[in-house]
């Protein structure tokens, strides 16, 4: 490749890190369609499924951070290689554990207590390379690439996973799913680098592009101990527990993942057993929230970029996240009261979108103030997230059995008032490395 021609690898490996985050969750989701086969096979109840459900969100949420600072420090090519071949390795554990094994809930929770481990460490490293690849002003747009993979990935769960159970059995679709987690692990590691520099596709015109642009324009405060060393420091803990823009965004992280989590382990399962859809219909409506995620995640990411360049940080990454969440709590408190299983779908699928318009805030956000420490900003942010998803697992049967399913949803609506409300005191411009950042 000529000196002269620039290159577009960044866009490349955005692409891929889009397929693992769809494996990611398709092998995350696939236990929610087949949940009712399974809790029929080993005779288990919506609350232990619940149980089941939530060890691997713990895993998950206990190693965001971990997961993190080793992408901060081993690079993301390595970290998230070993991390898809772990989760693929426990996805075809999940299909083996014994049919006639007593108490079979403990053998499932330890599986995919250890899934959650190994793919915690998916978003982390895909925030670390955001922070090496890709200039500020692209930054929403490549996540919404990348976050677009949940909704590609939970989206396309249902049928597949229905196909494969109808003919081949419930067992065969995590086999399936593990192998394609191989495949995707196998391209990541040979066609990824963890800075553009490494690579030997990347021009000189995209390396210049690339590097010219990876922070908003800053004057430095040379009176801090991490100014002009921020490239080679990660940031000590203490430094990012006393950022309000990192907690702010945890919270409201806390929430996104209460609310996005219903649909992710319980919208089949309501369908079916609430609104009386069939198997196959219930497949069918339970993709629409996960299209409407990945069509958001995309505009979501587009105007993030646009409105950041036009009004600043503070409009693209800040306000429109708030905006987005709260119409998502609109849409969840309507879509709960409405009488027909169609509608309620259509509906509630707006509300999994609206949700989703916010995803590239959250992570462009960490980005943006953590530097060369995205990764392990970024993997306290979504302990928060998954901590939240790990609570509407358990909490979402309780209040349903209790106060019923409108009731659940009335929940998750409350929360995104909280959730956009937190973003209000967000400053996206104040570096945590201690640079004073203008846009």
């Amino acid at each position: 490749m000529s000196a002269g021609t620039t290159s577009h690898v960044r866009w490349f490996l955005v692409f891929w890190l889009f397929v693992l985050s769809a494996v990611s969750y398709l092998d995350r989701v696939n236990i929610s369609i087949a949940g009712g086969s399974i809790a029929e096979a080993y005779h288990l109840s919506d609350v232990q499924l619940g149980k089941v459900f939530s060890a691997m969100l713990a895993g998950y949420a206990i190693f965001q951070t971990v997961a993190g600072r080793l992408a901060d420090r081993f690079g993301p090519r390595r970290v998230l290689t070993a991390g898809v071949i772990w989760w693929g390795v426990f996805t075809a554990l999940t299909a083996l554990v014994p049919a006639n094994i007593a108490r079979a809930v403990f053998a499932f929770m330890l599986v995919r207590f250890l899934l959650g481990a190994g793919e915690a460490v998916i978003y982390p490293s895909a925030n670390q390379f955001v922070a090496s690849w890709i200039p500020v002003h692209e930054r929403g747009i490549a996540n919404g690439w990348i976050f677009a993979g949940v909704g590609a990935g939970a989206g396309l769960t249902p049928p597949l996973i229905t196909y494969l159970m109808v003919h081949y059995g419930w067992r065969s679709s995590f086999w399936a799913c593990s192998v394609l987690g191989f495949f995707a692990a196998a391209v990541w590691f040979l066609v990824a680098r963890d800075k553009p520099s490494q690579h030997k596709r990347v021009s000189a015109g995209e390396l210049e592009l690339i590097e010219s642009r990876l922070t908003f324009r800053a004057k430095t405060r040379t009176d801090h101990p991490l100014a002009g060393n921020e490239s080679r420091c990660l940031l000590p803990w203490s430094r990012v527990a006393r950022s309000k823009e990192v907690w702010a965004a945890t919270l409201s992280y806390f929430c996104y993942g209460y609310v996005a989590w219903i649909f992710f382990s319980w919208f089949f399962i309501y369908l079916a057993k609430v609104r009386g859809l069939d198997l196959k219909t219930s497949a069918l409506y339970s993709m629409l929230p996960f299209l409407a995620m990945l069509a958001c995640c995309l505009l979501g990411g587009a105007l993030n970029d646009r409105l950041t360049k036009w009004k600043g940080p503070r409009v693209g990454r800040c306000i429109l996240a708030a905006a987005a969440i709260a119409l998502a709590g609109l849409f969840i408190a309507l879509g709960s009261q409405a009488k027909s299983a169609r509608m309620a779908s259509v509906v509630l699928a707006g509300g999994a979108g609206a949700l989703y318009l916010s995803q590239s805030s959250f992570w462009s956000l960490t980005a943006d103030i953590a530097g060369s420490s995205s990764g392990s900003v970024s993997g306290f942010m979504n302990t928060g997230n998954q901590i939240g998803a790990a609570m509407t697992a358990l909490l979402t049967p309780w209040i349903a059995a209790r106060y019923g399913w409108t009731a659940s949803f009335l929940v998750a609506a409350a929360l995104c008032l909280l959730g956009a409300a937190s973003w209000l005191v967000v400053n996206p411009e104040r570096s945590l490395a201690g640079v004073v950042q203008e846009s």
